[in-house]
C-alpha cells in the first residue's frame, strides 16, 4: 500500500537483497525447467541465460554462480547515456542466444543502479520478458523507497509483468540492518522451489497460514518486521515521505551547486539522492591524471573525519558519491559538505 505494488503481490521480509534475488534465480530457474533441476540436477540440455545491465549489483553475478548457472551465463546488456539498461540491446541479445542453442531465463532489471541509481526502463523491458516469456525480477534495493512517493512510481511502470522484486527498507527507509522486502507474484513457483516438509515440521495448521521458513533459504527467521514496524510507527507514512523528499530536494541543491562551479561537473544523471561528480580543473584534460586527482580528493576528504564520501567509476571515470540519506540531514550539513569538498579541491590545486 505504501510502495504502489500492485496488491495480488505476496510479500516476505528476506536478509538482504542478495539473498532475495537468488531466490528469484532459483524459482525463475525451477519454473524454467518445469521444476527439474531441484528433483534430477542438471543435465547437458540445460543452457540457461540470465540477463543484466553493465552496471547491474554484484550480487547478481554472485546469485547465478550460486544458483549453478554459471557466470559465463550472466550476459551484461549494454547502457545508455543514462547508465541504463538498452532495451534493443536486450532483444538483439535475446535472439542471438536463441539461435545459438542457449534457453534464456530470466532479465533482472535494475531500479536505482548502485554505481549512479540509474533506472532500468521497466515498461520496455517487460515487454520483451512477455514477448520470450522470461522471468523478470526488479532489483529496486537502494530506490524502492522513492515508491512511497507517487510522483516516483513511474519507475515501476510495468510492474504487471515483473515477477519479482526488492528493496531494502535497511538502506533509505532507516531500518536498521538487515531488512529486505522480497515481493514475488506468483507464491506457488517459490514454494514449490522451496519448500520441503520433513515429519518434525508438520503441524496441525500446514496450509492454513504461511509457513515463512518454505519462503526463503534459512529455516529459521529474525523478526525482523518488529524493527520495520517501529519505523513505520515511528515517522508514519507522511514523516517518511517528507524524509524522502528532504533528500531528494537536498541532492538538487548540491546538482545546482556543482552545475554552477567552475571546477566541478556530474557525471551521472540525478534520479534521486545520490549525486556522481568529480573534480575537473581548468587546463587538466588527460584521464588518468583526473583519476588521481580526484581520487586524492577523496582520501584527504574522508581523512579529516567531517564527511565520508564513496566511489565508483563510471566510463572510466574516477567518480566521486555523495548521498542524502541520513535521518537527521539538513541543508547545514551539504553545504558544510561542499565547503569542505572545494577547500580541499582548490588545494590540490595549488599544490601541484
Amino acid at each position: 500500500q505504501m510502495t504502489g505494488i500492485p496488491q495480488h503481490f505476496h510479500g516476505v521480509i528476506q536478509d538482504t537483497a542478495s539473498t532475495a534475488t537468488l531466490v528469484a534465480l532459483l524459482t525463475a530457474r525451477e519454473k524454467a525447467s518445469n521444476f527439474k533441476v531441484n528433483e534430477d540436477g542438471f543435465t547437458e540440455k540445460e543452457k540457461f541465460r540470465v540477463y543484466a545491465s553493465e552496471e547491474t549489483h554484484s550480487s547478481i553475478e554472485k546469485a547465478v554462480k550460486i544458483a549453478g548457472l554459471g557466470r559465463q551465463n550472466l550476459v551484461k546488456i549494454a547502457v545508455d547515456e543514462n547508465f541504463a539498461m538498452d532495451g534493443n540491446a536486450l532483444e538483439i541479445a535475446i535472439i542471438k542466444d536463441i539461435e545459438a542453442g542457449f534457453q534464456p531465463m530470466c532479465v533482472v532489471a535494475t531500479i536505482g543502479t548502485t554505481g549512479s541509481t540509474a533506472i532500468d526502463p521497466l515498461a520496455d523491458i517487460s515487454k520483451i520478458t512477455i514477448k520470450y516469456k522470461l522471468w523478470l525480477h526488479v532489483d529496486a534495493a537502494f530506490a524502492g523507497t522513492a515508491l512511497l512517493l507517487e510522483d516516483y512510481r513511474w519507475m515501476i511502470n510495468g510492474i504487471e509483468a515483473v515477477d519479482s522484486l526488492v528493496f531494502n527498507p535497511h538502506k533509505w527507509m532507516f531500518t536498521n540492518f538487515d531488512c529486505s522486502a522480497y515481493f514475488v507474484q506468483d507464491k506457488s513457483a517459490l514454494l514449490n522451489t522451496l519448500q520441503i516438509v520433513p515429519e518434525y515440521l508438520r503441524t496441525g495448521q500446514q496450509g492454513k497460514v504461511n509457513d515463512y521458513c518454505d519462503w526463503g533459504i534459512p529455516l529459521g527467521r529474525r523478526f525482523r518486521a518488529l524493527k520495520l514496524w517501529f519505523v513505520i510507527r515511528s515517522y508514519g507514512v507522511k514523516g517518511l515521505q517528507e524524509k524522502i523528499v528532504h533528500h531528494i530536494s537536498f541532492a538538487q541543491t548540491l546538482k545546482q551547486r556543482i552545475l554552477a562551479s567552475t571546477g566541478f561537473e556530474l557525471l551521472a544523471p540525478v534520479h534521486l539522492n545520490l549525486i556522481c561528480f568529480r573534480y575537473h580543473p581548468h587546463g587538466i584534460d588527460d584521464e588518468e591524471k583526473l583519476n588521481e586527482i580526484n581520487q586524492t580528493l577523496l582520501q584527504n576528504a574522508n581523512k579529516t573525519g567531517k564527511i565520508y564520501l564513496t566511489h565508483t567509476k563510471l566510463q572510466g571515470k574516477y567518480t566521486l558519491r555523495m548521498v542524502m540519506a541520513n535521518t537527521r540531514l539538513e541543508e547545514r550539513h551539504l553545504i558544510e559538505a561542499w565547503d569542505l569538498i572545494t577547500g580541499i579541491a582548490n588545494q590540490l590545486t595549488v599544490d601541484s
